[in-house]
């Protein structure tokens, strides 16, 4: 809800403050900028940052400057992704062929990691699957903050750098793989050279920095069972082909195909058959979510219609999957895996590890204030990423952002 923030910050200094979302991924971008600020993320069909006509009808000067130039990703080509240590010294040091791995074609599971020519085949998208993504954002971070003058007067402005090769590379390996620590050792020094840059530009005395999340990750399953959990992989191809499902088409008179498709994490009935039946959309729902929650690796399943209409319980997880719904864009019967329980599918791709449930290793993350003259301090308490947005309107002197029920974090405030 960062961009609700942005939208209060644009409101309080009346369109003054510049404010802008950059990251390797359009809703990175997008979702950090809001309405009020300008988004630009890496496109991998032209290998350059892009941005779109709801925020310019024409690039400034200085961006088609650095896209015309294609340096920043073409100096790639022909490289590869290396360890930047030597491999004995990592904690995964022996881990880099493991079977649960993506071996994408050409780009392959194993060290080194070959990006191929610039002009080769799959070469962007290569570069979004490692440190190689999160180089390219700093560098156009660094070019937006000379070239827009961030931080140059009294306006408080607004950037959001979104580093989100962290999440393709736990997708295709797995948090626990070689892969992901390397990457996250590269982080470290990706993200000491923004702030390195700041401190030269505005000076961090003069930048509140906040480091969170959208989400956290689970292990491979694979990875889970060899230390005796219970984990593994779903597969919802298989939901209607067992016998629970073919008694409960036979009780409703269904003879085609009742699930449409199944887009975590809400699974998509044929509605069009539901209505030519002249059935119940709500009992259709409730009877699906009555057989898929007998399934192995579903802790849960709840009918769309019952959460619009409010007709169940309050509790922790059911009030989550509530957050999640939306009676205009949601499907129909919201899914909850199990606990280390998962698809392992993602943009069509058989990847190692999916996220987005309601489960501590999936909504863990961190979130840190430091910067503008702040005392190290920790808070130990619970708190939730939306605090962040009306915190960050606090400080700046906005009002609280409509779009937001997190709480100021009053620590933060205090040593400002």
């Amino acid at each position: 809800l960062s961009s609700t923030f942005s939208d209060e910050l644009a409101i309080q200094t009346a369109g003054r403050a510049k404010i802008f979302g950059v990251s390797v991924k359009d809703r990175g971008a997008v979702s950090m900028a809001g309405h009020a600020g300008k988004a630009f993320w890496f496109s991998k069909s032209a290998a350059e940052f892009v941005s779109s006509s709801f925020y310019y009808e024409k690039y400034p000067e200085w961006v088609e400057k650095w896209n015309e130039q294609q340096y920043p990703a073409k100096r790639y080509g022909g490289k590869t992704w290396d360890l930047l240590l030597d491999q004995s010294t990592y904690l995964f040091g022996d881990r880099d062929d493991q079977e649960w791995e993506l071996d994408f074609p050409l780009f392959g599971r194993v060290f080194p990691h070959a990006y191929g020519p610039s002009d080769g085949k799959g070469f962007s998208t290569f570069l979004t699957f490692s440190p190689a993504g999160d180089e390219l954002t700093l560098d156009f971070a660094k070019a937006l903050i000379e070239n827009e003058a961030l931080g140059a007067d009294k306006v408080t402005d607004y950037l959001s750098v979104s580093f989100s090769s962290t999440d393709y590379i736990g997708h295709l390996f797995g948090p626990s793989s070689l892969e992901s620590e390397d990457h996250l050792l590269r982080l470290d020094r990706t993200l000491a050279a923004l702030l390195k840059y700041v401190e030269e530009k505005v000076g961090l005395d003069n930048t509140l920095i906040v480091l969170s999340a959208d989400h956290g990750g689970p292990e491979a399953p694979p990875d889970m069972q060899q230390y005796g959990f219970e984990s593994s992989y779903v597969d919802p191809e298989s939901w209607e082909t067992e016998t629970g499902f073919a008694a409960l088409k036979k009780r409703f008179g269904i003879g085609k195909e009742l699930i449409q498709h199944f887009n975590p994490p809400y699974v998509y009935l044929n509605r069009g058959l539901i209505a030519e039946k002249g059935l119940s959309q709500g009992e259709i729902e409730a009877a699906v979510a009555a057989e898929l929650i007998k399934f192995d690796g579903i802790a849960l399943a709840v009918s769309s219609t019952a959460l619009t209409g409010g007709d169940l319980p309050d509790t922790p997880l059911l009030r989550s999957v509530l957050n999640n719904h939306s009676p205009r864009r949601s499907g129909d019967v919201y899914v909850v895996f199990s606990p280390n329980c998962f698809i392992r599918e993602f943009d069509g791709a058989a990847v190692a590890v999916t996220h987005g449930s309601p489960w501590r290793y999936d909504t863990f993350v961190p979130v840190i204030f430091a910067g503008a003259g702040l005392e190290p301090g920790k808070v130990y308490r619970e708190i939730h990423t939306v605090d962040v947005a009306p915190t960050l309107s606090a400080a700046v002197g906005a009002k609280p952002p409509s779009g937001t029920r997190g709480h100021v974090l009053v620590e933060v405030l205090d040593g400002l």
